[in-house]
């Protein structure tokens, strides 16, 4: 396994916390978590790392896709950036490689907060698939205006992606290189590993420091059948639910989301 340099963003913190490393989910991009990582370095001094995962945003592509590379890309950029120890939150996908890395390497994660996502397997492969094969469809004429080409890229998902919400994430992933339209995530190895992507791997030895599931009170993503198996892998584990909120839990909630991970921080 071979960990790729990963793009990221630093935000400096006021004071002398542990900094908080911030993973995006399946299709997301760093992009996702700046207000959110702009609002809790504001409010609590933290040092904020958002980054991009491999074969998303501007990291390098890699035809491998697994939970353990992830989580191997993650700490070869702590050693990068001397980050002994952090507070690693992560959204779905990103969740998953958040609670690897705990497992794995519970040295370098203070406490562990994990969004709207558990240890379990996640079901919706095949929606997912429909996902890739339309984004795999959609095509856009060269040197089209930037807008001209959402609109259509958008009536093309649209047959595939009924939620708004969902086509204008998707869309964020739309970028022109050189006068031409492409998707600047991997899809090839996303489709090749989304049987990797929806499960986790498997551990026995427990993550021994704090950890918190915030799931949104609308989303199927953390449900009490998965709570076993929380508490088997993280037995300091509180499990929360943001009213009202979906699988996007910071957008849906932002001021509730922000309060929660401020509460969870550990004290200065």
């Amino acid at each position: 396994m071979t960990a790729v340099p990963l793009a990221h963003e630093v935000l400096e913190g006021s004071g002398a916390r542990l900094p908080l490393v911030i993973l995006h989910g399946l299709f997301g991009s760093h992009g996702n978590f700046q207000t959110v990582a702009k609002a809790v370095a504001r409010r609590s001094g933290s040092k904020v790392l958002t980054l991009d995962a491999r074969n998303h945003g501007s990291s390098p592509h890699s035809p491998l896709m697994t939970y353990e590379v992830m989580s191997l890309d993650v700490q070869h950029l702590l050693a990068r950036l001397g980050i002994t120890k952090c507070i690693l939150l992560g959204h779905s996908m990103g969740g998953k490689t958040a609670m690897t890395l705990a497992l794995q390497r519970p040295d370098l994660v203070e406490r562990l907060i994990s969004v709207d996502i558990s240890p379990s397997s996640t079901t919706a492969v095949s929606e997912f698939s429909a996902y890739i094969s339309a984004m795999k469809s959609v095509n856009v004429p060269d040197g089209l205006p930037r807008s001209a080409a959402r609109r259509l890229a958008d009536d093309q998902l649209r047959p595939v992606v009924q939620l708004a919400q969902l086509r204008q994430f998707l869309l964020t992933n739309l970028v022109e290189m050189e006068g031409r339209y492409i998707w600047r995530v991997n899809l090839e190895a996303i489709s090749h590993h989304l049987s990797d992507i929806m499960s986790f791997p498997v551990f026995h030895k427990p993550y021994p420091g704090p950890a918190l599931f915030l799931g949104g009170s609308n989303s199927p993503y953390i449900s009490p059948k998965d709570y076993p198996e929380i508490q088997r892998l993280f037995p300091k584990a509180d499990i929360q639910f943001i009213e009202g909120a979906g699988h996007i839990v910071h957008q849906d909630k932002f001021e509730e989301f922000i309060t929660a991970i401020l509460n969870f921080l550990p004290p200065p």
